[in-house]
């Protein structure tokens, strides 16, 4: 088992007046593929955030590589869920991806090493070749690599992926999937998603979530997380499910 590189222990999150996130507890070590899964509405974007700083908890202790998350957030990669870009507005790959190394400096001067880095992000995520390319020009999967790249930019050791394949059909989607997971020979990824069956499939552990998470840092779901996590008996979602991501059910053994 290798180091811990998250811990989260007690975590509430209030947002308005509610509570969103409630008794959150997790570690994750280096080089998990995390996938976390539960319905919309159920907090997994406002973990995200919590991990990188932008929502403080009402209570709780957060740490990133053992430090507090204002330290080491900048070990912290990230791909949004949505990318919405004005078609029309001059900017090319290549100064998308280069943006993200801001974070890193003091002034707006770009030097010859921060395009270095920039391009060999973009080699990592296969769009080097289009690195002049206006970003309104691109499909919905080709924005989502450049994105991807721009997190890589800021040389991350955790990446986290917020549905990242919401927005793409399902033949991007298997190579999108295909570069996360050597990727993950590099740094600790966190994926969360809705969509039980895509993200089951290249992920090394899953958990569930909805206010709580439920993880036993394993592939496999069983029957009262699933329940817990969707409100409903696993017999009405079970049919959506790769039953490897399940024990043996009703007389069916996982494969």
């Amino acid at each position: 088992m290798g180091k811990k590189v998250i811990e989260i222990e007690n975590l509430f999150v209030e947002l308005d007046g509610i509570t969103v996130l409630e008794n959150v507890n997790l570690t994750v070590n280096e080089y998990d593929f995390l996938g976390i899964i539960g319905p919309n509405g159920g907090g997994k974007t406002t973990f995200l955030r919590v991990l990188l700083g932008l929502v403080k908890p009402a209570r709780g202790k957060v740490r990133i590589m053992g430090n507090p998350v204002e330290k080491n957030r900048h070990l912290l990669g990230y791909v949004p869920q949505y990318a919405v870009f004005d078609r029309s507005f001059p900017i090319s790959v290549e100064e998308v991806v280069v943006s993200a190394r801001l974070a890193r400096k003091q002034g707006i001067r770009f030097s010859n090493e921060d395009y270095r880095i920039a391009a060999s992000a973009l080699e990592r995520v296969e769009m080097l070749p289009l690195r002049s390319r206006q970003m309104g020009e691109l499909s919905g999967g080709e924005r989502q690599r450049v994105l991807v790249a721009r997190a890589l930019a800021v040389q991350p050791r955790i990446l986290l992926l917020d549905e990242p394949t919401a927005s793409v059909d399902s033949r991007f989607a298997a190579g999108f999937y295909e570069l996360l997971r050597e990727l993950n020979r590099e740094m600790t990824l966190i994926l969360v998603s809705h969509d039980i069956s895509a993200v089951s499939s290249y992920v090394k552990t899953l958990a569930c979530m909805n206010r709580t998470l439920y993880y036993e840092h394993s592939r496999e779901l069983n029957r009262e997380m699933i329940e817990n996590t969707y409100n409903c008996p696993v017999d009405l979602i079970a049919h959506g499910i790769p039953h490897r991501v399940l024990p043996p059910h009703d007389g069916v053994v996982g494969s």
